[in-house]
């Protein structure tokens, strides 16, 4: 599915979630930079990212995959 990954001007990052009209904080990561792990967001939905540079700049859509409950 197709993530939009944005840090807000607090430095906190949300993912929205179109097709779902679903915004929520990531609240964990799996990694410390984020790409290629799995993070959890505000409503308990776990998804796998892909692997990108750390330096990655946002905000960033990207293909992302939602782990099973």
């Amino acid at each position: 599915m197709k993530v939009m990954i944005r840090k807000n001007s607090a430095g906190e990052l949300s993912a929205y979630v179109a097709k779902k009209d679903l915004e929520e904080p990531i609240v964990a990561m799996e990694k410390p930079g984020m790409w290629g792990g799995h993070v959890t967001l505000g409503n308990g939905w776990q998804l796998q990212l892909p692997a990108l540079s750390a330096d990655t700049a946002l905000p960033i859509t990207v293909d992302a995959r939602r782990l099973s409950e």
